[in-house]
């Protein structure tokens, strides 16, 4: 049987089958992304809630695993040399999608677009849209100066119109469905709990609301959209 005993994060959060993936996350945009794809691509996998709370994520326990503190990261055991650990969902992403052999394209050429437009949710879309919900919804709210409020609603706009072309005459963002969608729509989707689709002009694009209704369709997004799930 496989032994994870050496990963101190099993102290804390023990592995019930040490012989399956574990994912250690909880279901924001980045968290749901990897359990997405572990439901998408059939991994048997068990999955541990980690709240964003600073008793979980800056444990001694959790920085063992990921030494940036954030969610999601996983421990393969099964990994190409022996027991694995990564953190970074895009990496954890590419990573699953090279183990399965599903949703990174057929051909050179269609890794490379793929891996492009997760890049582009990993250094856009992710970062801009989460400043937006802290200077929109949360904290950041309440800062008198509107500058930075305006910046991210801006960005926001420009990131959405960049997607809205791309989807032009097609229902997925790199061609066939793939990675690639299972990191933007999530992102996508949290303008919704933001409560900032009317500010970005959300409501007034054709391809976007389609693409994301499309996506929250699939049955293992819906399945895998509160996986960790969120205490009761």
């Amino acid at each position: 049987m496989t032994d994870l005993s050496n990963f101190p994060i099993t102290a804390r959060w023990p592995a019930k089958d040490p012989s399956v993936i574990q994912l250690y996350s909880f279901p924001t945009p980045n968290g749901v992304k990897v359990s997405i794809a572990l439901e998408e691509m059939e991994l048997p996998y068990e999955p541990h809630l980690v709240t964003l709370a600073d008793a979980d994520v800056k444990s001694d326990a959790f920085l063992s695993l990921n030494p940036n503190n954030k969610i999601p990261a996983i421990i393969d055991p099964n990994g190409p040399d022996g027991p694995l650990t990564l953190f970074e969902s895009g990496a954890i992403l590419l990573y699953l999608a090279e183990k399965s052999g599903k949703f990174i394209g057929k051909t050179a050429n269609e890794k490379a677009h793929i891996t492009q437009w997760l890049m582009f949710q990993m250094g856009g879309i992710g970062p801009m849209l989460g400043q937006l919900g802290f200077f929109y919804k949360f904290a950041g709210k309440d800062i008198e100066d509107p500058r930075p409020r305006e910046r991210y609603v801006g960005e926001a706009k420009r990131l959405l119109a960049v997607v809205e072309k791309q989807l032009e005459g097609q229902d997925w963002i790199a061609g066939d469905y793939s990675i690639a969608d299972m990191a933007i729509a999530p992102w996508l989707n949290a303008l919704e709990f933001y409560g900032a689709k009317e500010i970005t002009g959300y409501n007034n694009l054709k391809n976007v609301p389609a693409y994301v209704e499309r996506f929250m369709a699939r049955p293992a997004v819906d399945k895998a959209r509160n996986i960790p799930a969120r205490p009761a």
